[in-house]
């Protein structure tokens, strides 16, 4: 852990480039996947347009922007509230094993605990990804027990 905090903050317009490249990146190392840059460029727009969609934050220190997280939401009539997404998660590999994802986490946790909506957080995870387990339970999260799956139509 550094000994200088993060500074934590929405995301805006001009992040996109660096977003729009970290997401493209995060795909091709977690899953080798290669993602077409002008529709993730969007998604990330179509987000920032409409905020009901989500939101981003970004960890920076020093006007050097250092790691990102989106938040999705999810509706939830068990619990008549609201499960935050973390998804889109990565910290660029110069600023990994600073606490970059810890300021992001914990600064979305406060949100959500100040927020009366919302019931908890969530995230997947790459099975494989231990790392990313070991961050996310050293954090203070459980494994949930639920196996992902789905049904692409596109992309």
């Amino acid at each position: 852990m550094s000994d200088r905090a993060w500074t934590l903050r929405a995301a805006t317009v001009h992040d996109v480039p660096v977003l729009r490249d970290w997401a493209i990146a995060m795909a091709l190392e977690t899953e080798h996947k290669a993602l077409d840059p002008r529709t993730v460029d969007q998604g990330i727009r179509a987000v920032l347009d409409q905020p009901r969609r989500g939101a981003y934050f970004v960890a920076e220190r020093d006007g050097q922007v250092a790691g990102t997280l989106m938040l999705t939401y999810e509706w939830s009539d068990w619990r008549n509230g609201d499960w935050w997404w973390i998804q889109s998660v990565y910290v660029a590999p110069e600023h990994r094993r600073q606490g970059v994802y810890a300021a992001l986490y914990a600064h979305v946790l406060a949100a959500a605990k100040a927020d009366a909506t919302v019931c908890g957080l969530r995230l997947y995870v790459e099975r494989d990804n231990a790392n990313a387990q070991r961050t996310y339970e050293a954090l203070g999260m459980v494994d949930a027990g639920y196996r992902m799956y789905e049904a692409a139509l596109r992309g």
